[in-house]
């Protein structure tokens, strides 16, 4: 038996006719009747009391009908299920991002937008190493990552730029260079950098005032560069979207005079990506830059 055949019994049990049934499946009532018979043949039992104006269950039919209405839904709910992945609208997506995509307002635009108009579609969302992204996009343990650009990519990696910003200055609360409201890159020679992952920053500053910066740790994360500033290590050149959103015990934030670093968060994607959610994510990215 085949699928079709729950829908002609259960068609004639709905109406109680074979005549209506077959109206409203649209097939001839004499081929309605050729293939209740022949499911009738193939089970061994009856399912239908014939009488002159209507057709009722018998008990085979009764049991039949249960388990037929739920053979056609679970189908009919597959179907749907696997139309609806096919469009982008189920599925899963793992993203990756640095930490200053959430300190800058990106990932939280870009996620509360999308689920908005992909309710199902579920968003795996961690924070990782920035070093390590670009790879785990390439190999597939990730679809998505937002890292702090410019960034080297492998093969097969392509970035879309999202959100451009400046640098500041973070340093300890008992530095001398806390009595200026804003500091001149001149004034940092002598300074010993903490490094984020990230460094370009800190390289142009130092190539904008014309001296070779003492370089420092490079802790990892910005929250782990901060602590090293707040413990009088060093200084450090941080994105600008950290003032007013971390504040750190012992720490301070000042713009650097004429400072022409740049920085931007990028969403990086394998260049031929295949899953319809995930290609759905990255055309509401650069749809809301």
């Amino acid at each position: 038996m085949e699928l079709r055949h729950f829908r002609y019994f259960l068609a004639v049990a709905r109406f109680g006719s074979f005549s209506l049934a077959a109206s409203h499946l649209g097939i001839a009532p004499p081929t309605l009747t050729r293939q209740i018979q022949d499911m009738e043949q193939q089970l061994g039992a009856r399912l239908f009391t014939r009488q002159a104006r209507k057709v009722g269950l018998t008990e085979a039919g009764e049991v039949l009908k249960v388990q037929a209405s739920l053979a056609v839904l679970q189908f009919e709910q597959a179907q749907q299920q696997a139309q609806r992945a096919g469009r982008g609208e189920t599925g899963s997506i793992e993203i990756g991002y640095v930490a200053s995509a959430v300190y800058s307002g990106v990932l939280q635009r870009q996620v509360q937008g999308f689920t908005a108009r992909y309710p199902d579609v579920l968003l795996n969302v961690r924070e990782r190493p920035m070093a390590s992204l670009p790879d785990l996009v390439a190999q597939g343990r990730l679809d998505i990552a937002i890292v702090r650009a410019p960034v080297s990519l492998p093969e097969g990696v392509e970035s879309i730029p999202l959100h451009s910003e400046g640098f500041v200055l973070a340093m300890a609360t008992h530095s001398p260079l806390c009595r200026f409201s804003e500091v001149a890159g001149a004034q940092l020679a002598q300074a010993t950098f903490i490094l984020p992952e990230q460094i370009n920053g800190t390289l142009q500053v130092a190539v904008d005032a014309g001296f070779a910066p003492r370089l420092g740790p490079q802790p990892g994360s910005l929250v782990a560069v901060l602590a090293l500033v707040s413990l009088g290590q060093g200084v450090a050149v941080v994105p600008e979207s950290l003032v007013g959103r971390v504040a750190l015990p012992g720490v301070e934030y000042r713009p650097l005079k004429g400072a022409t670093a740049q920085s931007w968060l990028a969403l990086i994607h394998r260049r031929f990506e295949q899953a319809a959610a995930v290609r759905h994510y990255i055309e509401h990215a650069t749809l809301h830059l």
